[in-house]
């Protein structure tokens, strides 16, 4: 069976990450690279794992995870469904089941909070790992003074914690902002359309999602 090792070893995957991570920063946005989309496999496979989705279902949502932004070669808007469709082609050349196949498509489609939904537990999984990676060494803007919002917010995040307690059907992220750079309306401003979309991803895995940040349950 096709496995996570293979996705991370394919040169046209490992391509299509560091060129759509250099576009984005051409543009602007905040590091898409190795660190994110290795963060974003990880708790994708982590959280199934926890939560009793077997060995097979987390590996793909490891899979998902790691090949969730390939799309941003092409364009940043859409990304998530060319992603699904580029991933779509290089899962079928690596021989993988065509179910599995239409698992990991449909997640990285649905991953984006624009047109996204939690239509599958690998979808739902990657949705919560994608959307809690908020922290400071995404940011590639080195000028403080010239910071957008979407910079300030992460520069100001000093920690990101994801917690699956499974015994209490229960998926919370934990989050501690300085102020000073960042007030916590900042952070709503732009992230509560994620967060209300991890709201419904936990719910879709039977969870309760709770936001915690500086120590104030918010969500």
């Amino acid at each position: 069976m096709t496995g996570l090792s293979e996705i991370k070893a394919d040169l046209l995957v490992k391509t299509m990450i560091v060129k759509g991570n250099e576009h984005l920063g051409a543009m602007g946005f905040t590091d898409h690279g190795h660190l994110h989309i290795s963060l974003v496999s990880g708790v994708s496979r982590e959280i199934l794992q926890k939560l009793g989705y077997g060995d097979r279902m987390a590996e793909l949502a490891g899979i998902a995870g790691y090949m969730h932004d390939i799309g941003n070669v092409v364009n940043r808007h859409g990304h998530s469904q060319s992603g699904a469709m580029m991933a779509m082609e290089i899962l079928q050349r690596l021989d993988m089941d065509p179910k599995e196949i239409s698992i990991i498509t449909a997640a990285i489609g649905n991953h984006d909070e624009g047109s996204g939904h939690p239509v599958n537990p690998v979808a739902a999984a990657l949705i919560i790992a994608d959307k809690s990676h908020v922290h400071r060494n995404r940011v590639r803007n080195t000028d403080i003074a010239s910071f957008d919002i979407h910079d300030r917010v992460n520069y100001a995040a000093e920690y990101s914690l994801l917690n699956i307690d499974e015994e209490q059907s229960l998926i919370s992220m934990e989050l501690a902002i300085e102020t000073e750079i960042c007030p916590v309306m900042e952070y709503f401003e732009i992230f509560l359309s994620r967060m209300l979309m991890c709201q419904r991803a936990a719910n879709y895995l039977g969870c309760r999602f709770e936001l915690i940040i500086n120590g104030a349950k918010l969500l």
